[in-house]
């Protein structure tokens, strides 16, 4: 049992070990160079570490029943399923198998209710874009009469991409072109589904630095992922400069929005035009930590169901 026990905190430590380790990896300069594997990474820490959390108390809970773990959710099982209860089990097994319960129900809450905003704004968007913007079919793009510097898109199966009057007068052809092609990326690879999850735990632990630094981090990878998509087509310099234009901060757009210059623009910029130095063993050391971090937890949880597909 003890194994089983390690095997799910193992995956809490990064956690555990709070904020110095999050903005470390958050600053990290390999992230920069490969946004895709630092994302794949942050999103490993975060689903390990609630796993892991909820797996700790499953250990501990059975712990008095069985031996091994996958036999002792068993023996549970059946003495729920056997009008038994909770026999067996003492004072700090039933606060453990509390935790377990309150941390699921606490996170599950948290991301219907985040998910569920999340649309909604995005559906309020895309009415008030379609209110006060011009459709504009040369480009497939919203054009709001505004002489300030926006260009944002609206996710969801029905998305928007959102300029203003004073985006387009401003760009060039070629620095506009690889905008639409940065917000198309965001549009496509969905990246409003792939932050909800961070979203979500910064409500239910606002309390917690790591959760913090995890969203921030994560918003600048996927702008990263975009203008890495823009640039395979338009190159590096119509974006860079289109960076650089559009510097101001965009105004009127809720979470459900990603804008071209909101995030992460000093280190963007420097991605751009800096030197490139590729090196096929950073990312992959990347994602056998992130194999590492969520083995644990999935082990504890697959364990006793592919125990009883053995034994049925």
């Amino acid at each position: 049992m003890t194994v089983w026990l390690i095997a799910a905190g193992a995956a809490v430590l990064p956690a555990a070990l709070g904020s110095r380790m999050a903005r470390r990896l958050a600053s990290a300069a390999w992230t920069f160079r490969y946004p895709r594997a630092a994302l794949v990474l942050w999103q490993a820490v975060g689903l390990a570490g609630g796993l892991g959390a909820v797996c700790v108390g499953l250990v501990a809970a059975v712990w008095p029943l069985a031996a091994v773990f996958p036999h002792g959710m068993h023996t549970l099982a059946r003495q729920i399923a056997g009008g038994h209860g909770l026999d067996g089990l003492g004072p700090v097994q039933m606060g453990a198998l509390a935790w377990s319960a309150g941390l699921s129900v606490w996170l599950l809450a948290h991301t219907i209710r985040v998910a569920a905003k999340t649309v909604l704004d995005q559906r309020r968007q895309r009415l008030l874009v379609d209110v006060v913007a011009d459709h504009l079919p040369m480009h497939d793009v919203y054009v709001l009469p505004s002489e300030g510097c926006v260009a944002y898109c609206v996710p969801g199966r029905h998305g928007r991409v959102v300029l203003s009057r004073g985006t387009l007068d401003l760009l060039c052809a070629q620095e506009l072109d690889a905008v639409l092609a940065h917000e198309r990326a965001h549009a496509r690879g969905r990246h409003d589904l792939v932050l909800l999850p961070f979203l979500a735990l910064n409500h239910a632990f606002p309390w917690l630095p790591l959760v913090a630094t995890a969203r921030q981090a994560v918003a600048v990878l996927l702008e990263m992922i975009a203008d890495d998509h823009a640039r395979q087509v338009h190159g590096e310099l119509p974006l860079a400069r289109a960076l650089v234009r559009m510097a101001a901060p965009a105004a009127g757009k809720g979470a459900g929005a990603f804008a071209l210059a909101d995030a992460g623009l000093t280190e963007r910029l420097e991605r751009l035009l800096g030197r490139r130095l590729e090196s096929g063993w950073v990312p992959a050391a990347a994602y056998s930590a992130a194999g590492l971090l969520l083995s644990g937890p999935l082990a504890v949880l697959v364990a006793p169901l592919l125990c009883v597909a053995i034994w049925v």
